[in-house]
């Protein structure tokens, strides 16, 4: 194993590791998994990973349809 440092914006840093504290999940292998995904040869996430972004994806957002319309002055 190899102890590296990486820049990251403070704001997002502090989100996910809330993130990840709340549902249990250990930040580095996140970051490893994400970074396997994107060197395999065939790059394929893994399953564990997929069901988490879905969980992530299924949020609470708004829909905007029309952007400008919804945000202008």
């Amino acid at each position: 194993m190899v102890l590296k440092t990486f820049s990251v914006q403070e704001a997002v840093y502090t989100k996910f590791s809330r993130f990840c504290k709340q549902h249990g999940i250990n930040m580095s292998k996140q970051i490893e998994m994400f970074m396997e995904s994107m060197i395999e040869e065939e790059p394929e996430a893994k399953r564990e990973y997929i069901e988490k972004l879905d969980r992530i994806r299924k949020g609470n957002f708004v829909g905007v349809h029309n952007f400008t319309e919804r945000y202008s002055l």
